[in-house]
């Protein structure tokens, strides 16, 4: 059987800690140029269904420097746009490609496609979770601020598949999370029982946004409208979410060497100002080069 990565809770901390190892050494050997192809002769098959920038190029990138070879195939360039179930899909690529990541929307999508591959799926992002980013994120956080279980974490905006894999994280490897979203915006039923469940004391969900800042030494954020979900009431749901804009006024109420994150596409005057994206607190754009090492490791960890 082969091993999937389609949700936060499929590594566990201590293979966290050794991916995160691994990162270290694969972004230390990218940058002095030394090559690393541990994944020679093996193809990546790419299904998108949500379109990408940084997912497409740090899955394909990554496959190059590691010696493989990634395609991309879109549901339009695909025979699942003209109905091909994912399971047939599944069983075909199998027979092609050493792995499969997937970019979608409902999260029973990349399931039904996991449960049918013999080879092992990735889940580049779906509506409930982004288990690639989160990883990416930690690994940002332990590189400028050191240990994570000594940060005060939070995420401020919409409760999407960021928050989730947020709270799904501080959940494995325990530290504190801090959640603020609006009201009718909050995460899902289903992750706000799993809390429960485990009775995770140190994971706070709050409405307040300056209440979840203060003190904060590691702020992030996201777009405030998903993907999909835009159109009718969209102008109505950035006024309610205008509180939670990451700001000057906002950042003040944080630890003074608090570092800002964004998964991008940032939506600059809206979910994040100029001044804080491109501020000294700012580490985006290190994050977004993480997406390519940390990915690395975890294709090397599925596909060797």
């Amino acid at each position: 059987m082969p091993r999937h990565f389609l949700t936060d809770f499929d590594f566990s901390a201590d293979e966290i800690h050794k991916l995160f190892e691994r990162t270290h050494w694969l972004k230390r050997e990218q940058k002095a140029r030394r090559p690393h192809r541990s994944l020679e002769g093996k193809t990546l098959g790419m299904v998108f269904e949500k379109s990408s920038t940084r997912t497409r190029v740090s899955f394909e990138v990554g496959m190059y420097q590691l010696g493989g070879h990634a395609l991309n195939l879109t549901t339009q360039a695909s025979q699942l746009g003209r109905g091909e179930t994912y399971e047939d899909t599944a069983r075909v690529l199998s027979r092609y490609v050493d792995g499969i990541m997937m970019r979608t929307f409902e999260q029973e999508r990349i399931e039904r496609l996991a449960s049918a591959s013999s080879v092992p799926v990735i889940n580049g992002l779906s509506d409930l979770v982004h288990p690639c980013q989160i990883l990416t994120d930690i690994f940002t956080v332990i590189e400028h601020q050191k240990d994570i279980r000594n940060q005060k974490v939070v995420y401020v905006g919409d409760g999407n598949n960021i928050a989730h894999s947020w709270i799904h994280a501080a959940m494995i490897l325990e530290f504190e999370l801090r959640i603020a979203t609006p009201k009718g915006f909050e995460v899902h039923s289903s992750v706000l029982e799993n809390v429960k469940k485990k009775n995770a004391s140190h994971i706070f969900i709050t409405n307040d946004p300056r209440e979840a800042v203060r003190g904060a030494t590691v702020i992030n954020t996201d777009t405030w409208v998903s993907m999909g979900q835009e159109g009718a009431g969209e102008a109505e749901k950035k006024r309610v979410f205008q509180p939670y804009q990451v700001n000057v006024n906002l950042m003040a109420l944080a630890d003074k060497k608090a570092i800002v994150l964004h998964c991008l596409p940032a939506h600059r005057g809206e979910e994040i100002t100029d001044d804080v994206m491109d501020g000294a607190q700012s580490r985006i754009f290190d994050q977004a080069e993480n997406r390519l090492h940390v990915q690395k490791a975890i294709l090397e960890k599925l596909m060797m």
